[in-house]
């Protein structure tokens, strides 16, 4: 199930470029307003879900139904927590925030238990 590995990665990629074209859009209007939530989306959006792409990549074993759950968990987290961090500094709400925060603390506790149940590297 390379696949998997692919869809992490590849998505990470799409964040990276859509956060990219966002910061390049802050820097031509001067407005910085919404830069956490621009940084979250590189944090989390680009570089975690490359590490967990990466991880599944050189870690065979762990490629099981729970990856598919946990790139499903990943990009839920993303979808829902950068809108939420942009609501929340424009004060119109701060639900998505705290929902996508739990959804990204599931899924790096989804993650923290594949790589001690799985370990890291082929075996």
């Amino acid at each position: 199930m390379k696949g998997i590995a692919t869809l992490f990665v590849g998505t990470g990629a799409i964040f990276a470029v859509i956060g990219m074209v966002w910061g390049i859009q802050m820097s031509a209007t001067q407005d910085h307003s919404l830069s956490p939530a621009h940084g979250h989306l590189n944090l989390i959006g680009f570089v975690i879900m490359t590490v967990y792409g990466l991880y599944y990549a050189v870690t065979p074993a762990a490629r099981t139904g729970l990856a598919k759950v946990h790139y499903l968990l990943t990009l839920a987290a993303v979808v829902v927590l950068i809108p939420g961090i942009v609501m929340a500094l424009t004060q119109s709400g701060e639900v998505l925030a705290k929902l996508g925060s739990v959804l990204t603390l599931l899924s790096m506790l989804t993650f923290v238990y594949t790589v001690f149940r799985k370990g890291v590297g082929a075996a």
